[in-house]
């Protein structure tokens, strides 16, 4: 089922949201229902905040793009993409890289912003998975600013938080506009 997806503004998408502690059928059918939600809204990620549901709990794919992503391991084996994607995954736990780059990044609770945002190259994530398989990701790319960005979501964190402070202000209008027609909605 394709849910409705919340807009800046919204409170829930400022919540440290929830661990999921338990994966029943209700978890299951609400990760299901965000892969299908973030390939109508043609999105490479998902959290669920951004559904409305304060839960550490999102899902990324980026099989569209494996030319963007030059390093993936799974437990320390190299994998191919498709072999892990969509990837649904609890409870994240990140460690991030010293190397940092920039690249444009945009969401779908936030409608037509679209920004430069340096973040880490690289990541080594700690997920769990919905049968309770726990894996570590090492990757780059698409994948690890992906997985940066969802993660950010279940922490309160938006991608305009991340932006330099000029960028910020430029931005100040727009999101004060956002903000308003999101109230008004």
């Amino acid at each position: 089922m394709i849910r409705d997806i919340v807009q800046y503004g919204h409170p829930v998408l400022r919540q440290k949201c929830r661990p999921v502690t338990e994966v029943d059928d209700s978890i299951r059918q609400l990760a299901a229902d965000m892969i299908e939600t973030m390939i109508d809204a043609n999105g490479v990620g998902l959290a669920a905040p951004q559904v409305g549901e304060d839960l550490r709990l999102a899902v990324v794919d980026v099989s569209h793009d494996p030319e963007c992503i030059t390093m993936l391991k799974v437990n320390g084996a190299d994998v191919e993409l498709d072999e892990i994607m969509p990837l649904v995954f609890i409870n994240p736990e990140l460690t991030l890289s010293q190397h940092k780059e920039s690249a444009t990044e945009g969401c779908l609770s936030i409608q037509g912003i679209r920004a430069e945002v340096r973040r880490p190259s690289a990541v080594i994530a700690k997920l769990t998975l919905l049968d309770g398989t726990q894996l570590e990701i090492e990757t780059d790319g698409l994948l690890a600013r992906a997985i940066q960005h969802e993660t950010d979501h279940l922490n309160g964190v938006l991608f305009v938080d991340r932006l330099p402070a000029v960028t910020k202000v430029s931005m100040k209008n727009r999101l004060k506009r956002l903000l308003e027609e999101n109230q008004d909605a």
